[in-house]
């Protein structure tokens, strides 16, 4: 648990390193404080109003008390364990198997749940889920997500006026003027962008891994959660969400990646493969036993 801890950290310092690079590379401190004022922006809205607009997108209801007390129990049980308030439970009717957390803090938080879940899982499974989900809220990796994002934007948007700035530049001679490659400089707009999206990756994998840890630990059954992950892997391919663009950006917030495809796809996945969570999760299990 401590060297995924550490591995954010320096993937967030990695991040940050880049941007700083690339701000200095493009116009100083004042090419820089523009992008990040617009990307720190945007993503405080999101930040903020996440959780109601994932919510709103999947049609998600209250979960009904009533219908799902062994659900209130079990959560109520994990938080104490957990010592994090009990967040807002919800429901999204959909056969997709799959679960979720989101809120920008412990005080600020919902879990939701697929009707789907309900159907493929037992007790001991949901209850591994529900910790793993806990362990997200507990951890404020919405927080750590909103940062990483946060500085990704700014990279991005770094990128689209260095590659303006130099294809104007190549067409007036200006850069060449100024002793600056047109195509070194597009060259790294583009690569820049990419290198910053593989690290926001690399740290939303690291956060699984560590949910899934932590989740493991406070259920005390490291097993049951392996099992459900491969259960939900196996059910996701059948039922699952359609890539619409408006949906990708939630795709790190399920415990597993909600969304089908193979080969380039899972190299751009925000979550680790699943054989390698449930191999973690194994090994975890034989400490504990």
């Amino acid at each position: 648990m401590i060297f995924n801890w550490i591995k954010t950290a320096v993937l967030l310092a990695a991040l940050s390193g880049l941007l700083l690079f690339f701000g200095a590379l493009f116009g100083g401190s004042s090419g820089l404080q523009i992008a990040l004022f617009i990307a720190l922006l945007m993503n405080i809205v999101t930040y903020f109003f996440s959780e109601k607009i994932v919510l709103k997108m999947y049609r998600a209801k209250p979960l009904d008390q009533e219908r799902y007390p062994h659900v209130y129990r079990t959560v109520q049980e994990l938080t104490q364990s957990m010592h994090i308030p009990i967040p807002k439970l919800w429901i999204i009717d959909s056969p997709m198997a799959n679960a979720f957390a989101t809120g920008r803090n412990p005080k600020h938080a919902s879990v939701a749940i697929t009707s789907g879940i309900m159907q493929i899982l037992d007790d001991h499974e949901l209850r591994g889920v529900l910790a793993h989900e806990l362990a997200h809220i507990k951890n404020r990796d919405i927080l750590i997500a909103t940062i990483a994002a946060t500085i990704a934007t700014a990279i991005g948007y770094m990128a689209s006026m260095l590659h303006h700035f130099a294809f104007w530049g190549a067409l007036s001679g200006s850069s060449r003027r100024r002793g600056s490659n047109p195509l070194v400089m597009i060259l790294v707009a583009i690569l820049m962008p990419i290198a910053a999206a593989l690290i926001q990756l690399a740290i939303s994998r690291s956060r699984e891994y560590l949910a899934d840890e932590a989740g493991a630990r406070h259920s005390k059954d490291p097993l049951a959660l392996a099992s459900a992950l491969e259960k939900l892997h196996t059910a996701t391919q059948h039922n699952h969400i359609k890539q619409e663009k408006n949906k990708m950006s939630t795709a790190s917030l399920f415990i597993v990646h909600p969304f089908s495809g193979k080969g380039m796809v899972n190299l751009f996945s925000t979550h680790p493969p699943v054989t390698q969570r449930i191999a973690r999760l194994q090994k975890m299990y034989e400490k504990m036993f």
